[in-house]
């Protein structure tokens, strides 16, 4: 515990330079760049430069640096804790990509750089150290590198503990030391902010439409926008799974095609609205608090077209490229349950609390950490929508359960197979 305490503080503030880099170079590209040229916005086009060059810069990393640039964000947040010799070619990939609009986001980045760089400290320490001490380390700068750009140590604590499945003394020994490394990752993340002015570009909502309790028609018109939600994050993740196995060979072209075809898409939504590219490029924070705090201001088609475009961006981003699944996913889930409000007796508010946990539980399959976000983010209003945001987590975490047993099981039983061979499903079974 008094190590994971220790190691919080230098794991804390990498992470929050890391951080902070990644977002001044995002606003240099989406920003200042194209204010520099003479556009007040980033032109319809923009995308496409920037994420030819993200498929560039990527593409030699995943085929030459140890670790791949990463793990696989259509794997979700889970996996081998990254060591040190795979952490640098994880880092630049991040720095490098994510701020030129691949549509991902930081999160497992940063849990990578909060693990390799604990583990690296440990290493050094004690060579011989137990295999078990180190994950649970591990876990810890994981742990507290994600406390506060998650919205704080509550929110990753509990996807610890759900996350983990585990129970008794097992669950505390590993729950103390991550308690006590967040806590410290936060606030360190806190002094440093106001201390240096940076903005590390958490997600967090600062405005939310006027809090409205849910009445019958919230739940009429929630329960289906759930299931829509939860089906939308599983076909996009789907079609991650897809791009994984086509990036498999000649790894290197067709990185860079996927993120040429990612460019494509946030192209396509700029020329449908004629609204800033950046909106469906980049992870989707700063997109998220603005429809969270003018949700009148964008049009059902926009929204509409927010969700195709960028969720088909995100679906090939899961399996081609780097970064974290999180953040688009509850941007997309709260433009579609937005897009939904304008029903007959569907308020803005209970739309937003559901459509933030609808995404978040179908991303990660973690129903209570879907739901403790969506009420972090939405703050003091939260309150009378635990209801509604508690089923539309468990709603949306049955529907992205069975919908792929369901579409493989149908798949297995359209297999022709030859007379006098044995029922594959069966014997699976």
């Amino acid at each position: 515990m008094l190590l994971s305490v220790l190691l919080g503080i230098p794991v804390s503030l990498a992470c929050f330079f890391f951080v902070g880099l990644q977002h001044q170079l995002q606003h240099w590209v989406w920003t200042s760049l194209p204010e520099a040229v003479g556009y007040r916005v980033p032109p319809w086009w923009w995308p496409l430069p920037t994420l030819l060059l993200a498929g560039l810069v990527l593409a030699p990393i995943v085929t030459r640096m140890p670790g791949a640039g990463g793990h696989l964000p259509v794997n979700g947040l889970g996996g081998t804790p990254v060591g040190p010799r795979e952490l640098p070619g994880t880092v630049l990939a991040a720095l490098a990509t994510l701020p030129l609009g691949v549509v991902l986001g930081p999160e497992a980045p940063l849990m990578a750089v909060g693990s390799g760089l604990a583990l690296l400290a440990v290493r050094r320490v004690a060579a011989d150290a137990d295999a078990r001490a180190s994950a649970i380390v591990a876990t810890a700068g994981s742990t507290a590198a994600i406390s506060t750009i998650l919205g704080g140590p509550l929110v990753a604590a509990v996807l610890l503990v759900e996350g983990a499945g585990l129970g008794g003394a097992r669950l505390v020994a590993l729950l103390l030391p991550c308690l006590l490394a967040s806590g410290t990752g936060a606030l360190v993340f806190t002094g440093f902010g106001q201390w240096t002015g940076l903005k590390i570009g958490a997600l967090a909502l600062h405005e939310v439409p006027p809090n409205v309790g849910p009445d019958a028609g919230d739940f009429l018109w929630g329960v289906p926008t759930a299931v829509l939600i939860a089906v939308l994050v599983t076909l996009a993740r789907a079609l991650g799974r897809r791009t994984v196995s086509y990036t498999r060979h000649r790894t290197a072209v067709r990185t860079l095609l996927c993120a040429v075809a990612v460019g494509g898409c946030v192209t396509a939504y700029a020329l449908i609205t004629g609204r800033d590219p950046a909106e469906a490029a980049l992870s989707g924070q700063a997109t998220l608090a603005q429809i969270a705090a003018h949700p009148h201001a964008w049009s059902v088609g926009a929204l509409v077209a927010l969700v195709a475009c960028k969720g088909l961006a995100w679906g090939i981003a899961l399996g081609g490229l780097r970064g974290g699944p999180i953040f688009p996913a509850v941007l997309l889930g709260t433009a579609t349950a937005m897009a939904c409000s304008g029903l007959p007796g569907f308020g803005a508010t209970p739309a937003l609390g559901l459509g933030i946990a609808a995404a978040a539980t179908a991303v990660t399959g973690l129903p209570l950490a879907g739901s403790v976000l969506a009420v972090l983010l939405i703050g003091g209003d939260a309150y009378e929508q635990m209801p509604l945001i508690v089923i539309a987590s468990v709603v949306a975490f049955v529907v992205a359960q069975v919908m792929p047993r369901t579409v493989r099981r149908h798949r297995a039983e359209e297999t022709p197979r030859a007379p006098g061979t044995a029922d594959a499903t069966g014997a699976a079974q």
